[in-house]
């Protein structure tokens, strides 16, 4: 018998065995049945089988998705539907391509060869364009460049044009034209109010002038893979065409994460191939139109939607998603509707979740889920609607929130499982509160034997993670952060708190180094080299080097200009401090270093989030009497090591945690600004609201057995305290399937009839978390064995005075803030050494330096030595960069 992989080159019969039918059963059985099909249910086991025409599976969470995907492909090879190169399946990236291909070879036994187009968009679409590159004027070894050499393209291009980089920054450049190729717009189809919100009307031209300088080079972006492939297809339909009658199926994960230029080069390829037309070549036939993006190949068009691949995006209105899929019907005639009708359907899959779109600020379309029956007439719409994930109560909560998105398909997750708990909503003083009260939550669920790997803390903003970081280290609970690193692992508090402890010790040299140069000051390399080298000869910090070569001639004006700045900045800095909130000082330090001035010219899709975590670093310190007391405090998080395959709580994003499940589930925040994210509303009104209400679907589908919801009363926002309102989407819960419970962090919550006891009313509570001799010292000195507190003028770090809270409760507030976690106190030897010693040259010696030559001291100031040299004359330098000759 031949094996499904070497069939013979020639077509399929017409005719198929129906699904289910004697005849495929028979077949099934003579193979010695499918065991891949073996627990499948009914509408899994349908999606699988149902194997002609375009099909759309509605995957609910925890449904089985990935299943059906994959047994779906081993479906189509067994019964000999495809050879292994004939069928296309799309993914989001790598990791899930390579999981396919592991379950594909335990379904079929055997390892699974041959199936080069299983990957993602834009490694298939890479594929595809290397191939016929020379059609776009490119050659098939170009180099796909990644985001810093976009940036420093880009930065080339705006020196050309004589765009002032600071004013307008390379990195926003960048992300305007990821956007417009996301979108799928070549430089011409830009609409001109789109390109002017860049260098005053520049941003389309700087577009143009990109692309072109992109061909010289060889090269392309990201974004070209799929841009240039649609482009590709437009202006060479026998190209499309050859395409299209390769894939005899296309299988698309997760299509409601697709945006406008992946629906667009998907589309081409999902159209049914045309016959070759005769049109093109018969005597004074007409050519095909020819428009920007090349001729229009209107017989491609799917039978009945109006909607034409081939023909360019319009130029002259906003290219919506809408307008980029319309265009102008086909005339009858060769190539019109009724010939195309003739042709068979095309077998294209789409699995995805339109509750489960929660990507639009990077460009994904759940419209594109939407309007799938639209467009490809006649597609079989199947529900799963089984989830074998959570309990009953969960997915009820999960199933009623959204229903009040109005743009879905609708479906309503079922399970067979038991109910299970119900779904907690828990209300805190504050998010202090919060993240003590889900510590004690997780403690008792610890003891009673649940493991740390089942449990999660999903956020809607990172900043929030802080908060949960300091409360575990308080307590020795293992966690771990997923898609990305902890809080004060982050390069933006990294850099914050490198000036800080440059402060606090300037003998801090790794410190110095790692700020000395950000933002950019024109300190290379090679200065903080010379630095080195100096440091090194003289045994001294790195800072004191910096010194004493800013009082010679060692550097270029401009780097030593730049060098004593930075030096003049400290010395002030570290004045303030005697004088100065360390709260307070901190932002000083961040505005005037112009750390913060260059996140906020940043336009890169993660700034704002990174300017949220420089506020929230801040916030954190208020707890401390001063600076030392916080760094002090940092070192023992970041102290925190365990491996890899450690029990740990995972703390991470609602972004981050789509595909993942656990057993229990803490869902903080959900609050109106936090979730839904004001900034988000503003930004996209009520689609906004519906992609927000999907993010909080997806957070509860995410719990097996147990989801608990919290929200906080007070928030500091933006560095002010705000009372927050609860979450609109606690109101779209189910009242069966949700219970309120009070909260387990130390003052309650009084649920509808008010406010329970606040923490304020007994500050004593709150001993340190810490018991070492030092900090048994540090108490021990304190009056009382307490102390005041550390702010400057009586004041909170907030900008409260004494008598005085955001809240309104007086003296309580200013109590609290004077019984602030007192520093821990370190003993040690200084390590900076004073420069001004004695220099080993004499007046008049001879001496030789590496870059100005042969000269002779003329003047000796400590280490510090003016030496007139035979023909750089007279110049400053530090004895340590010279030998006697």
């Amino acid at each position: 018998m031949t094996e499904p992989n070497r069939l013979s080159p020639y077509p399929a019969p017409e005719h198929q065995p129906a699904a289910g039918g004697i005849a495929a059963r028979a077949r099934a059985a003579a193979t010695g049945g499918p065991r891949y099909l073996a627990g499948l249910n009914p509408e899994q086991r349908e999606a699988v089988e149902t194997l002609d025409g375009p099909v759309l599976v509605l995957a609910g969470a925890g449904t089985g998705k990935t299943r059906v995907l994959t047994t779906r492909i081993a479906h189509i090879l067994s019964q000999g539907r495809a050879r292994p190169n004939e069928i296309l399946s799309v993914t989001f990236t790598n990791k899930a391509a390579r999981e396919m291909k592991g379950r594909l070879a335990e379904m079929l036994g055997q390892a699974v060869e041959g199936m080069p187009w299983l990957g993602t968009f834009h490694s298939i679409a890479g594929r595809i364009l290397r191939t016929h590159a020379e059609l776009v004027q490119l050659k098939s070894n170009f180099t796909v460049l990644d985001v810093d050499d976009q940036v420093r393209l880009l930065k080339q291009l705006l020196q050309a044009e004589n765009i002032d980089d600071k004013r307008w920054p390379a990195r926003m450049l960048a992300g305007l034209i990821d956007g417009w190729k996301n979108r799928g717009l070549l430089p011409s189809q830009v609409p001109s109010g789109e390109a002017a919100v860049f260098a005053n009307g520049k941003g389309g031209k700087l577009y143009a002038s990109y692309q072109e300088r992109l061909k010289i080079l060889n090269a392309a972006d990201f974004g070209d893979l799929l841009l240039e492939g649609i482009r590709l297809f437009r202006e060479n339909p026998d190209v499309l065409r050859q395409y299209q009658h390769r894939f005899k199926f296309i299988l698309v994960d997760e299509y409601q994460d697709t945006n406008v230029a992946q629906y667009l080069w998907l589309r081409l390829l999902a159209q049914a191939p045309s016959p070759a037309r005769a049109v093109a070549t018969r005597a004074g036939a007409p050519s095909p139109p020819v428009a920007e993006g090349g001729p229009v190949e209107q017989s491609e068009t799917e039978p009945g939607d109006g909607f034409s691949p081939l023909a360019p995006a319009p130029t002259d209105r906003d290219p919506s998603p809408a307008s980029l899929r319309s265009a102008p019907p086909p005339t009858k005639g060769e190539g019109s509707a009724e010939q195309v009708a003739a042709a068979p359907p095309k077998n294209i899959c789409c699995v995805g979740d339109d509750d489960q779109s929660i990507y639009g600020w990077r460009g994904a379309e759940v419209d594109n889920i939407l309007r799938f029956e639209h467009d490809f007439p006649g597609a079989k719409v199947i529900r799963l609607e089984r989830n074998y994930r959570s309990t009953g109560h969960i997915l009820a909560a999960a199933s009623y929130l959204i229903t009040h998105n109005e743009g879905r398909l609708g479906k309503t997750l079922r399970t067979e499982d038991v109910e299970g708990e119900k779904v907690t909503v828990t209300g805190a003083w504050d998010s202090e509160e919060e993240a003590r009260a889900i510590g004690e939550e997780i403690e008792e669920l610890r003891r009673k034997g649940e493991h740390l790997n089942e449990i999660a803390i999903l956020v809607r903003a990172s900043y929030q993670m802080r908060e949960f970081e300091d409360r575990f280290v308080t307590l020795g609970l293992p966690y771990r952060v997923i898609g990305g690193p902890r809080f004060y692992e982050r390069a933006e508090i990294r850099d914050a708190l490198a000036y800080l402890r440059v402060i606090n010790s300037p003998a801090d040299d790794l410190a110095f180094e790692r700020i000395v140069n950000v933002p950019k000051r024109g300190l290379g390399e090679a200065t903080v080299q010379m630095l080195h080298d100096h440091a090194r000869k003289r045994r001294i910090p790195l800072f004191e080097a910096a010194r004493a070569v800013v009082e010679t001639d060692e550097l270029k004006p401009k780097a030593r200009s730049s060098l004593r700045q930075v030096i003049l900045q400290f010395d002030r800095w570290r004045a303030q401090s005697e004088v100065t909130a360390h709260t307070a000082l901190a932002e000083i330090v961040l505005d005037e270093s112009g750390y913060t001035d260059m996140w906020q010219k940043d336009r890169s899709a993660d700034a704002a989030g990174r300017l949220d975590n420089l506020k929230e670093l801040v916030r954190s310190m208020e707890e401390f009497e001063n600076l030392h007391g916080f760094l002090e405090h940092i070192s023992l998080v970041m102290d925190r090591e365990g491996g890899s395959d450690d029990e740990a709580v995972s703390l991470m994003t609602l972004h981050s945690a789509k595909g993942l499940e656990f057993d229990n589930v803490f869902l903080p925040g959900w609050e109106e600004g936090l979730f839904p994210s004001q900034r988000t509303l503003d930004e996209q009104g009520r689609a906004g609201l519906e992609e927000e209400r999907r993010l909080a679907h997806v957070g509860l589908t995410r719990a097996r057995r147990r989801a608990k919801l919290y929200f906080a009363t007070n928030r500091r926002i933006h560095g002010t305290w705000t009372t927050t309102i609860p979450s609109r989407f606690l109101d779209e819960l189910p009242a069966a399937s949700v219970e309120i419970t009070e909260s387990k962090g130390g003052s309650g919550w009084g649920g509808a009839g008010g406010y329970g006891p606040s923490r304020f009313d007994n500050v004593e509570s709150f001993g340190s978390s810490y018991s070492t001799p030092g900090w048994q010292r540090a108490q021990a000195r304190r009056p009382g064995g307490r102390g005041g507190g550390g702010q400057a003028s009586g004041q909170s770090s907030g900008g409260f005075s004494e008598d005085q809270s955001p809240f309104g409760m007086g003296d309580d507030f200013g109590s609290f803030g004077r019984n602030k976690r007192s520093p821990v106190t370190i003993e040690g030897e200084l390590v900076a050494k004073s420069t001004g010693t004695t220099s080993e040259f004499a007046l008049d010696d001879r001496v030789f330096h590496q870059k100005f030559g042969y000269g002779h001291v003329v003047k000796v100031d400590g280490n510090k030595l003016t030496i007139a040299f035979d023909k750089a004359g007279e110049k400053k330098v530090v004895d340590s960069f010279v030998q006697r000759a």
